[in-house]
C-alpha cells in the first residue's frame, strides 16, 4: 500500500495548478461557464421555453430565466423521473439525489447527470484529496482504508419504463465511484447502501472494526454515533486504540463546532486533522483549503455558475442577484446555482458570507428558511451553533442534537426562545449553560442583544434537556432517519419544538 500511497499522492497534487488558475481568474472562468451551460441546455424543453438562444450575456441570462425554487422546477423534474429526457438537461438523467426536504415537509429529488457526477461531485472528492495531500505532504492516508459513512440507494419505482435510481447524494456517489476509490474504502457496498440505519450501523461496526482505517468521511452526528458504538464494543477509551493510523476526518452537512470537543475526546491526538466540505445534493461547492483556517474555497470550475442574492432582498419574489465579481466580504448572501444537471438559477436555500474575495472563500451561515426572527432578532444557525459550542466548552457538556424556536407573546407574557437539547454529557450546571448561551448570542448578534435589553422585547432563553435517543425517535417518526437527513436547528415557528415536546409528554406546548 505504500507504493499505492506515493502514486496517488503524486497524481492528486497535479490538480493544484488548475485550482490556482480559477482562483486567479474567477470572473472569466464563471462567465465562460455560464455561456457553456446555456449553449448546452438551449435545445432542451426548458431551454426552448425560456428562449436560451436569445441569451448573450449575464444581463439577458437573468432576464430570460427567472429565479427558481424546487416547487418551480418540480413539474420538469417529475417528467424526468417518469422517464422523459432532454427536459432540463440534454444528456440522460437516471440518478436522483433525494434530499432531506428541510425547506418543506416533503423530500426533494434532485436530478444528477453524468456531467454532475464526474465534473462536480467526483471531481470535488478528488480535489479534496489533492488539497489535503498538498497541505500534508507526509500523509499516509492511502496506506489504509477510508471509512465512508454514506446513505442508502433505492430503485425509483415511479415508472416501469425508466431505469432510474434515487438515494442520498452520498449513496449516489458510492454507487458511481471510480474503481480506485472503491478499492480503498470500507465498508463493502452492500453494507454502505443499506437503508435500515440501526442494522446498518451494527453491520458497519462489525465490518470496519478490524480494518486499518486512516480516514473517515461522513456527517459528524452519525459518525459520532458509530464511533461511540465501536468504543463500547471494544471496551476502550480512544478510537486510536483501534485505528492507530487514523489521521483525518472529512466532514460536512452540519456544522462541526458543537461536536468538535467530543471528537477530540474520542480521538485524542494533536496530529488528527478535521477538514470541512460543502457538498449538497445539488452539487459540490466548497473545500477547506487552508491549514489554519476553516474558511471554504468556492470551487469555480465544477460546471456550476453562481449568483448571490443580498440578504435584505431574500424575501423578494425576483430579487437582483449578483455575479462573482460583485460580491463583498462579510455580507450575507443567499446562494443561487445553475448546474450541469439542469438546475437553472436554482435557490438552494443556503446563506453564506465571503471571508475573502482574492481568492473567493466563504463560510456557511445557515438556511434562508431556518432562522428565528419572531421578534426582529434575526438569529441565524451560525449564531446558534457558535453559542452552543461555547456553552458546552465552558460547562464541560457534550451534545448529541438540538433545535430551537420561539415562544410567542401571550396575554401578560413576553416572548422568548426555547431550546430542546439532547446532551451526550450534561453540563455541570444547566442554569449556567443557559446563561452562557444567552450571553454569547448577545455578544455576536446585535439584533438579539437589542431585543434582550432589560427583557423589554425578549426574555432569557429556556433550555429543555431531553433523554438520549429522543431526537433519534423524533427523526424516525418523521421518516428522516439516517443518511444526510439533518435535524433542523432553528425554526421561525413551533412545529419542531412542539412535536418533540409532545413526544416526551412535556406540558409546555404552545400550538399555533
Amino acid at each position: 500500500m505504500a507504493l499505492f500511497n506515493s502514486i496517488f499522492t503524486w497524481v492528486m497534487k497535479k490538480r493544484i495548478h488548475q485550482i490556482e488558475l480559477f482562483q486567479k481568474y474567477p470572473y472569466e472562468v464563471q462567465t465562460e461557464l455560464m455561456g457553456a451551460l446555456v449553449k448546452k441546455g438551449s435545445k432542451t424543453v426548458y431551454g426552448l421555453t425560456h428562449k436560451f438562444s436569445e441569451i448573450k450575456n449575464f444581463r439577458s441570462f437573468q432576464e430570460q430565466i427567472p429565479i427558481q425554487s424546487y416547487q418551480d422546477l418540480f413539474p420538469y423534474i417529475d417528467r424526468i423521473m417518469y422517464g422523459e429526457q432532454n427536459v432540463l438537461w440534454p444528456s440522460e438523467i437516471k440518478w436522483f439525489a433525494k434530499s432531506s426536504g428541510t425547506t418543506n415537509a416533503r423530500s426533494k429529488f434532485i436530478p444528477v447527470s453524468n456531467e454532475a457526477l464526474q465534473d462536480c461531485h467526483i471531481k470535488g472528492g478528488k480535489d479534496l484529496l489533492s488539497i489535503y495531500f498538498n497541505n500534508y505532504e507526509k500523509t499516509k492516508m492511502f496506506t489504509g482504508k477510508s471509512l465512508v459513512i454514506g446513505g442508502s440507494r433505492q430503485v425509483n419505482q415511479l415508472s416501469q419504463k425508466s431505469n432510474s435510481f434515487y438515494g442520498d447524494v452520498s449513496a449516489v456517489l458510492l454507487s458511481n465511484l471510480p474503481w480506485w476509490a472503491q478499492l480503498v474504502r470500507t465498508p463493502s457496498l452492500d453494507i454502505a447502501l443499506m437503508d435500515e440505519w440501526e442494522k446498518k450501523l451494527e453491520k458497519m461496526m462489525q465490518s470496519c472494526i478490524e480494518e486499518n482505517v486512516t480516514s473517515i468521511s461522513g456527517v459528524p452526528t452519525w459518525t459520532m454515533v458509530l464511533l461511540e458504538k465501536i468504543l463500547k464494543e471494544k471496551k476502550v477509551a480512544s478510537i486510536l486504540d483501534i485505528w492507530p493510523n487514523l489521521e483525518v476526518f472529512f466532514h460536512g452537512a452540519v456544522a462541526f463546532g458543537p461536536y468538535e470537543h467530543q471528537f477530540k475526546r474520542l480521538i485524542p491526538s494533536n496530529e488528527m486533522h478535521y477538514i470541512e466540505t460543502y457538498n449538497a445534493s445539488e452539487g459540490f461547492f466548497g473545500i477547506q483549503d487552508q491549514v489554519n483556517s476553516k474558511d471554504l474555497l468556492l470551487m469555480l470550475d465544477y460546471g456550476i455558475f453562481y449568483e448571490f442574492i443580498p440578504f435584505d432582498q431574500i424575501q423578494e419574489e425576483q430579487p437582483k442577484a449578483l455575479d462573482i465579481s460583485q460580491v463583498k466580504i462579510n455580507q450575507i448572501y443567499a446562494l443561487l446555482i445553475t448546474t450541469n444537471a439542469g438546475l437553472w438559477r436554482y435557490n438552494i436555500g443556503d446563506t453564506i458570507i465571503f471571508t475573502s474575495i482574492n481568492p473567493h472563500r466563504i463560510r456557511i451561515i445557515g438556511r434562508t428558511k431556518h432562522f428565528i426572527n419572531a421578534f426582529g432578532e434575526e438569529l441565524m444557525i451560525s449564531n446558534a451553533e457558535k453559542a452552543m459550542s461555547v456553552a458546552c466548552l465552558k460547562t464541560n457538556a457534550e451534545i448529541s442534537n438540538f433545535t430551537a424556536g420561539p415562544r410567542y407573546l401571550e396575554k401578560n407574557k413576553k416572548g422568548g426562545h426555547e431550546w430542546v437539547v439532547e446532551f451526550q454529557r450534561p453540563p455541570d450546571d444547566l442554569e449556567r449553560f443557559t446563561l452562557i448561551l444567552d450571553e454569547v448570542l448577545r455578544e455576536i448578534n446585535s439584533d438579539y442583544d437589542a431585543k434582550r435589553y432589560k427583557d423589554l422585547a425578549l426574555l432569557a432563553p429556556v433550555v429543555y434537556p431531553v433523554a438520549a435517543g429522543v431526537f433519534h425517535s423524533w427523526m424516525k417518526s418523521r421518516g428522516k432517519l439516517g443518511g444526510q437527513n439533518k435535524v433542523p436547528r432553528l425554526a421561525n415557528d413551533r412545529l419542531y419544538l412542539d412535536e418533540i415536546l409532545a413526544l416526551i409528554g412535556h406540558p409546555n406546548l404552545q400550538y399555533n
